[in-house]
């Protein structure tokens, strides 16, 4: 049978240095995990903030999903660690549970986020795509442990596994489905995904992580129906697959019920926004109302003055021509006049008002 179609197995699965062996396995997952900090650091940059802020949470998560990830392995495959027990310790010959990776690092994470007074839907938000991108370089370490691959195919991107690490059932079967490669392409698209929907700014801040578990455990659920390193079967479903449909359904209903009660208070909050609005413009009319009044006193003032002044005037001219009487009388009566103006201007003034 030509192999040349075919997937090759990896040529070793370290790499020498001196007196140091550096599993491929191990370098895998530090390459994911350095590029998932940074695209974290530079989305968090572009919202205005500090990307030094989120390496504790980052350290600490990662961290705490090792352990988490490592303790979910053993506690499914307790059999093969007996009398060996060390070995739970040793991450980089493989087995990490990622559910179990994932819960925990996410949690501590948080948790680190919020002990820092840091806004955590905003840092999640950023943090969350580049967990599938880590993911996508971290299954390439199943390549070069030759672990995690799928049901026998002849396919040509098929993977061809050495006979010492086929199962019993499949010992006559020479290539399989490549479900690392599977999974890592899936996750380069979530990845994706998860930086659009991001960027449409169409889901709360937080719900990115919600979107996550979805787009992730659902390829994972198909993934599982090709993979052949899980004995445990229920209903003829891996252990895994049924965790994924949990999610799956766990996720979405967490997300509509949280997007409607957040279009709720959004409406709420638009009708409360309205109402401050068209009181504060009621009181800014009032405001000026008075104001205008207060203008207009000092202009009815100076309208009397001029009356006064006009009355005087005519007095005058009312002496000089020498009739005493009729000029008086006269002033009398341009006095009286005038003073009957100014309440009148004053009524008009307050109806101003």
């Amino acid at each position: 049978m030509n192999l040349l179609a075919y997937i090759p197995p990896p040529p070793t699965n370290g790499i020498q240095v001196g007196p140091l062996f550096f599993h491929l396995y191990g370098l895998c997952i530090a390459v994911g995990i350095l590029l998932a900090v940074s695209l974290a650091r530079r989305r968090w940059a572009q919202q205005g903030r500090d990307p030094a802020e989120l390496e504790r949470a980052a350290f600490w998560g990662v961290v705490a999903g090792f352990v988490g990830g490592r303790l979910a392995y053993v506690s499914t495959h307790t059999a093969d660690f007996e009398g060996r027990w060390l070995h739970v310790v040793a991450v980089w010959e493989g087995g990490l549970a990622l559910y179990g990776g994932l819960t925990l690092g996410i949690l501590v994470g948080v948790l680190v986020a919020w002990r820092q007074h840091l806004p955590v839907g905003k840092a999640l938000d950023a943090a969350i795509p580049g967990i599938p991108l880590a993911q996508a370089f971290g299954r390439w370490g199943n390549y070069f442990n030759q672990e995690l691959f799928g049901t026998p195919t002849k396919l040509p991107w098929a993977l061809e596994v050495e006979p010492r690490y086929r199962p019993d059932r499949y010992i006559g079967s020479e290539t399989f489905h490549p479900t690392f490669l599977y999974e890592s392409l899936y996750n380069l698209l979530v990845c994706g995904l998860l930086i659009w929907i991001g960027r449409t700014r169409r889901l709360r801040t937080g719900s990115l992580v919600l979107c996550y578990a979805i787009l992730y455990a659902t390829g994972r659920f198909f993934l599982e129906l090709l993979r052949t390193d899980t004995t445990y079967r229920l209903a003829g479903l891996s252990r895994n697959a049924w965790v994924s449909l949990a999610v799956v359904l766990a996720g979405a209903a967490a997300l509509v019920w949280r997007e409607r009660r957040g279009r709720d208070a959004e409406e709420k909050d638009e009708e409360a926004t309205a109402a401050a609005a068209v009181a504060a413009l009621t009181a800014a009319d009032a405001t000026a109302g008075q104001e205008q009044g207060q203008a207009d006193e000092p202009a009815t003032a100076g309208g009397e003055a001029a009356g006064a002044g006009e009355a005087a005037g005519a007095a005058g001219e009312a002496a000089t021509a020498g009739d005493e009487p009729s000029g008086q009388d006269g002033a009398r009566a341009d006095g009286e006049s005038a003073a009957e103006g100014t309440p009148r201007r004053r009524r008009l003034s307050l109806r101003r008002r």
